[in-house]
C-alpha cells in the first residue's frame, strides 16, 4: 500500500498470477486494501468471500510508516529519560548535521543543518535511576516522579511515550517498570520501550529509533486492528502478515509493537520480489527502484542476496532496526513542485499522495506534481491510468504548473514540465549513485529493476545517468504491482540482537554464550508468530569496527559450531569487507577491532513459491500489431515534442523489440524508452532496455 495506489498481487503458487492497483484512501487505507481484494477476486471470476476463504495468508507492505515520517505526519509523542540525558536527541552526538548526507553535502560546511528535532522539550521529561555499564542498579527508580511525569506527558495529550534509559539494553527491569506506572494512568496509551525496540548501545541513535517508533505505532496499530477484523469477518483463515524492512514478515498483532520495522516494507517488498526475478533471469547484481506517489527506494542484491544493514535514516535521524539497506527520497509521481525563495526548482518531498492527489486527477490538488508534468509531456496519454477509470485533466495540469511553477521562473509551462521531469531523474540519480557507489559497488556491474507507478517512466533518464547498461522493467502479470509480487513471495523474518562492546576476536565461549542467548530470544519471537513454517534458516553476523573509528560492518558469521578459530575468521571476513569498501589496503589490524552488537535472524518458509509465467512468443521482431497511435512526446529539454509511437503492452509479445523514442502503455503505468535505446521483451513478459 503506497501513498497514492494500493497494489495487489494473488497467486495460486503455480503459474496463475493476477495483480490489481486502486487509489489509496487516506485517512481510511483499510478500504482501499479492500478494494484491492475486490480487483483481485474480479480478475479471478470469484468473490471476497470465497478468495478470503482459500487464502492460505495475506502479505501486507505499506508505504505509511516512512511516508509519516519523511512528511512528518506523525503522532504527538512524549519522551521519558534518564535525569540529565533528555538533551542527547538534541545534541544528535555531534552528528546530526552530517548524518545521511553526500560526501558533497558534507563538505559543504555553510548549507549544513540539524533537522527539526523529533519532539519539542516541553515533552521531553526526565526521571530519576541509573544502572551502570554493567546491568548493576547504582540508583533505584524514582516511581513517585515517574507518576508525576507520566500525568504531565498524558496532560499533554500525547498519543505515545517513549521510553528511554541509559544502559536499559543491559538490564530493562527500570523501563518495564516505568511503562506500568504509565499504563497505571493511561491503560490503552500506546509505550515503547528502548530495550524492546533497539537493545543496541549508543544513547542518541537507540533514543532517536524508539521515538520514530512510538511516532508510528499507534497508528500502525489502528489501521492494522480493525483491517485484521474485516478480513477475518469476511472469511480469512489464515494469518495477516506485515512486510518488515528486513526483507520478512511478521503477524499483524505483533507489527505494532515494532512499527520502526515496517519502515522499509514496500521496497523491502520490491527487493525480495526482485531477488525472485533475478534468479529466473540469471542476474547475479542488481539495482531495485521504486517510484511510487511519493518516494523514490532504492535496493541493492549482491551475488543473488539483498544488502543488509544493522539501520538506516530518515530526515537525519538514526533508525536502529536491521533492514535491507534502504535509500529513500521524497520524490515520486506525486511530489510537489515548487518555487523556493531564492528561485530554485524544488520536487518534494512533500507529496499531494492520493488525496488530493495530482492537479491532472480532478479530485481538487491545486499544486503541481511529476505526475503533471508527465502528462504535460505526452509521457501520460489524458486517457490515464488504470484501464481508462482514472482520466487525467490536462487543463487542470498546465494551470498548477502555470501557477506554481513556470510563472515564478518565467518559463512556459511545458519548459517548467521539462524541468520538473529532468530534475526527477536527476534526483533519483543522485540517490543511486549514493546507493551503490559508496557501498564500494561499480554500476556498470549491475542490471537495474524499474518498479512503481512513476518507475518505468524515469528509469532510463535515471540509469543512464549512473552508467547502468540496462534496466528491465517488471511488467506481465504483477506490472507496477511488483512490491506487491515480492510480498507474496516473501518469508517470515525476525531477528533479536545485544550489545556487548568489547576487543575482538573473543573465544569460543563469549561467542556460544551471546548466540545461545540469542538463539532462545529468537525461538520464543518465532513461537510468538502463530504461523506454520515448513523450513527455517538461521543467519548470524557481528557488527565489527576499528578501535576509536565510528561506524560497524555487520559481519556474517560462519555457520556451524563455534572453534577456537572461528574468531579469527570472523576478523578476516570484517577485514575483506572493509578493504573493499573503504580501498585496497585501508585495513589496520594493528589499530585493534571492537565488536559492538550480534544480532541472530530466522528465516522462516511458509512453503509457498511464487514464479512468474512466461508469455506468447511473438512472429517475429517487429511490435506494429501493438502500435496504438504517435503523439508528441517531450522527452529532453533541447529537443523538445517529437511524434512519437505510443504502444498497447497487453498487444505485445516475447521477442518484440522497440527502438525508442517511444512510450508503452500498461493499464497501471507507463514506460519511456527514450532515443538511442532499444526495449526488448522477454520471455516472462518484462521490457529490457539497453543503450545503443
Amino acid at each position: 500500500m503506497g501513498g497514492t495506489f494500493t497494489d495487489a498481487v494473488a497467486s495460486d503458487g503455480a503459474d496463475r498470477i493476477v495483480s490489481a492497483k486502486t487509489p489509496t484512501t487516506p485517512p481510511q487505507r483499510e478500504i482501499g486494501v479492500l478494494r484491492a481484494l475486490e480487483e483481485l477476486a474480479h480478475e479471478l471470476g470469484i468473490d471476497v468471500p470465497q478468495l478470503l476463504s482459500e487464502t492460505d495468508f495475506i502479505a501486507h507492505g505499506t508505504t505509511a510508516s516512512i511516508n509519516a515520517l519523511v512528511q512528518g505526519t506523525v503522532a504527538d509523542v512524549g519522551l521519558i529519560a534518564t535525569k540529565g540525558h533528555r538533551d542527547s536527541i538534541y545534541i544528535m552526538n555531534a552528528e546530526g548535521r552530517t548524518l545521511g548526507r553526500s560526501a558533497h553535502e558534507i563538505q559543504d560546511t555553510l548549507r549544513q543543518r540539524k533537522p527539526a528535532p523529533l519532539i519539542p522539550k516541553n515533552r521531553a521529561l526526565e526521571v530519576t535511576e541509573r544502572i551502570d555499564y554493567a546491568g548493576n542498579v547504582l540508583v533505584p527508580l524514582d516511581e513517585d516522579e515517574v507518576r508525576q511525569v507520566a500525568r504531565t506527558l498524558v496532560d499533554q495529550g500525547v498519543e505515545a511515550i517513549a521510553v528511554c534509559l541509559l544502559w536499559s539494553f543491559k538490564n530493562p527491569a527500570h523501563e518495564q517498570r516505568i511503562r506500568e506506572l504509565i499504563h497505571e494512568i493511561a491503560p490503552e496509551l500506546y509505550v515503547t520501550l528502548s530495550s524492546d525496540v533497539s537493545p543496541r548501545i549508543r544513547e542518541f541513535a537507540r533514543a532517536s529509533t524508539t521515538i520514530m517508533n512510538a511516532q508510528i505505532g499507534p497508528r500502525l496499530r489502528s489501521y492494522l486492528t480493525p483491517l485484521q477484523q474485516q478480513l477475518e469477518d469476511g472469511g480469512l483463515q489464515g494469518p495477516l502478515l506485515v512486510m518488515q524492512s528486513e526483507g520478512g514478515t511478521i503477524t499483524a498483532d505483533r507489527a505494532p509493537e515494532h512499527a520502526i520495522t515496517t519502515v522499509g516494507s514496500v521496497l523491502s517488498g520490491g527487493v525480495i520480489g526482485g531477488q525472485r526475478l533475478a534468479a529466473q533471469l540469471g542476474h547475479r547484481n542488481v539495482i531495485t527502484t521504486d517510484v511510487g506517489g511519493t518516494t523514490f527506494l532504492a535496493g541493492l542484491i549482491v551475488d543473488g542476496e539483498p544488502v543488509m544493514a544493522p539501520g538506516s535514516i530518515v530526515n537525519q535521524f538514526p533508525i536502529n532496526a536491521a533492514t535491507i539497506r534502504v535509500h529513500t527520497i521524497g520524490s515520486g509521481g506525486g511530489a510537489l513542485a515548487s518555487v523556493d525563495s531564492g528561485g530554485n526548482l524544488r520536487l518534494g518531498p512533500q507529496s499531494a499522495e492520493a488525496v488530493p492527489g495530482p492537479a491532472c486527477y480532478g479530485n481538487g490538488g491545486t499544486r503541481p506534481t511529476n505526475t503533471d508534468a508527465n502528462l504535460v509531456l505526452g509521457i501520460l496519454g489524458e486517457r490515464g491510468l488504470l484501464g481508462g477509470r482514472k482520466p487525467l485533466r490536462m487543463d487542470l495540469a498546465r494551470q498548477a504548473i502555470g501557477e506554481h511553477v513556470a510563472e515564478p521562473l518565467g518559463l512556459t509551462v511545458e519548459e517548467a514540465a521539462i524541468a520538473i521531469y529532468e530534475v526527477q531523474n536527476a534526483q533519483a540519480s543522485d540517490l543511486l549513485r549514493r546507493a551503490v557507489v559508496q557501498a564500494g559497488y561499480d554500476p556498470r556491474d549491475f542490471v537495474a529493476y524499474a518498479f512503481g507507478g512513476a518507475g518505468p517512466a524515469h528509469c532510463a533518464g535515471y540509469c543512464q545517468d549512473l552508467g547502468v547498461r540496462e534496466v528491465v522493467v517488471p511488467l506481465g502479470p504483477v506490472a507496477s504491482a511488483f512490491s506487491a509480487y515480492g510480498l507474496a513471495a516473501s518469508d517470515v523474518v525476525v531477528s533479536v540482537e545485544l550489545s556487548d562492546p568489547s576487543a575482538f576476536p573473543v573465544g569460543r565461549e563469549v561467542l556460544e554464550a551471546h548466540f545461545d542467548r540469542l538463539q532462545a530470544e529468537l525461538d520464543r519471537a518465532l513461537d510468538r508468530q502463530k504461523v506454520k513454517f515448513s523450513e527455517v534458516t538461521m543467519y548470524r553476523e557481528i557488527d565489527l569496527r576499528y578501535s576509536m573509528q565510528v561506524y560497524e560492518l555487520a559481519v556474517p558469521v560462519p555457520d556451524g559450531a563455534f572453534t577456537e578459530h572461528t574468531g579469527q575468521e570472523i576478523l578476516d571476513r570484517f577485514e575483506q569487507q572493509y578493504e573493499r569498501i573503504n580501498g585496497s589496503g585501508a585495513g589496520y589490524r594493528e589499530a585493534g577491532v571492537q565488536a559492538i552488537t550480534y544480532r541472530m535472524r530466522a528465516k522462516a518458509s511458509l512453503g509457498f513459491s511464487v514464479v512468474l509465467p512466461t508469455i506468447d512468443a511473438a512472429d517475429g521482431p517487429d511490435p506494429a500489431a501493438a502500435l496504438l497511435t504517435h503523439r508528441p512526446v517531450c522527452l529532453d529539454s533541447q529537443i523538445g515534442y517529437v511524434p512519437t509511437p505510443v504502444y498497447d503492452y497487453a498487444r505485445l509479445r516475447a521477442g518484440h523489440r522497440i527502438t525508442g523514442p517511444a512510450v508503452v502503455e500498461v493499464p497501471t503505468t507507463v514506460v519511456v524508452i527514450p532515443a538511442g535505446v532499444l526495449g526488448v521483451v522477454d520471455r516472462l513478459g518484462n521490457l529490457v532496455m539497453s543503450y545503443q
